[in-house]
């Protein structure tokens, strides 16, 4: 591990970053941790819950280091709540977690750090920084089943020369292990991966809902025929089956298009799914571009899939299902990061 001086771990209450500081601590640094609080509305499913910064403070005082919260509830709400109340209203779907991490967890709170003095910053995120020929890169984590990479792909060069990612290579089990081994309270605490602003009690059509008109659509086959309905298209996304207001004992049909300008959601059958390009809306290589198939990976997908990556579009080797607009786009070559991007439409 590289730095000199303090490190400053964020710590979000959960066991993977409590084993980030420990993993620190037992390499010799001295540690300060830190908790976000991001998000001041109700929060059951995230990492913004009151629990969550108590979770932190324990672990913290079990580790026996510094532990101190920071209040950007307001750029979170401008730069994440904002921007995802606005891509439903547009149709489209977005990725909340990854701009929380490009505009929050390593940009302002890179900017603390520097307020601050740390150098070095560190998170429990299962990713690796492996040192290129051409400066560090992004890579997956240990972990396949784990693997955080495609939400942290927005990292730039200069963040990844004052990050640390101490549980990367290892598996989720050594971690849950080492922390059982140090009787850390998250040891046993279960995963969210939910959007910590939604709840599981209201639901994202409750919180939507107040902040934006929820408009009906009608809801047509490739024809254009009518055959359904919907109360909410800003709650429809490419791909969803159910709650389409379809008559029972069809085939099921799929949404394939969103147009929430004329209020139409158009379905087709399962084969509509498969698309041999997705374009994109925006794309940034790291480094020099690469030429060739690479390993690309969207949510929409179980499994990273072969493809070409020219000209503003995916060009999938097999075809693949369809991309929402909005969602992430990430190549891979050899588990290096090495682009990223936004689905469009089409």
């Amino acid at each position: 591990m590289k730095p000199d001086g303090p490190v400053m771990v964020a710590m979000s209450g959960g066991v993977d970053s409590s084993v980030a500081a420990a993993l620190l601590i037992d390499a010799g640094h001295e540690v300060v941790g830190v908790t976000m609080k991001l998000w001041g509305g109700p929060s059951d499913t995230g990492c913004c819950a009151v629990s969550d910064v108590d979770d932190a403070r324990r672990v913290a005082d079990r580790l026996g280091i510094e532990h101190h919260t920071f209040n950007f509830g307001d750029e979170f709400e401008r730069d994440v709540v904002g921007p995802y109340v606005a891509d439903h209203a547009a149709g489209r779907t977005p990725n909340p977690c990854i701009e929380c991490n490009r505009h929050l967890k390593f940009d302002r709170l890179l900017r603390r750090a520097d307020a601050l003095g740390f150098a070095t910053i560190a998170t429990g995120h299962h990713a690796r920084i492996v040192e290129t020929a051409s400066g560090p890169r992004l890579a997956r984590g240990a972990d396949p089943a784990k693997d955080q990479s495609y939400v942290l792909h927005v990292l730039t060069e200069p963040v990844l020369k004052r990050l640390l990612l101490p549980v990367g290579s290892i598996t989720k089990a050594d971690v849950r292990r080492l922390a059982a081994d140090l009787d850390l309270r998250t040891a046993t605490k279960p995963e969210s991966q939910d959007v910590c602003f939604i709840t599981n009690e209201s639901g994202r059509r409750a919180f939507l809902g107040d902040r934006i008109s929820l408009r009906p659509a009608k809801v047509v086959d490739k024809q254009g025929d009518q055959v359904g309905e919907v109360d909410s298209i800003e709650l429809v996304t490419i791909g969803q089956r159910k709650g389409l207001g379809l008559p029972g004992g069809t085939d099921p049909r799929y949404v394939i298009e969103v147009d929430t300008v004329n209020a139409v959601v158009t379905v087709g059958e399962k084969s509509d799914r498969l698309v041999r390009s997705t374009p994109l809306e925006s794309w940034d290589w790291i480094g020099t571009p690469t030429r060739g198939v690479l390993e690309v990976q969207c949510s929409a997908h179980g499994t990273p899939a072969a493809a070409l990556v020219d000209a503003g579009r995916v060009e999938w080797v097999e075809p693949q299902r369809r991309i929402a607009p909005g969602q992430s786009v990430v190549a891979y070559a050899d588990d290096l990061v090495v682009g990223g991007g936004l689905a469009g439409r089409g």
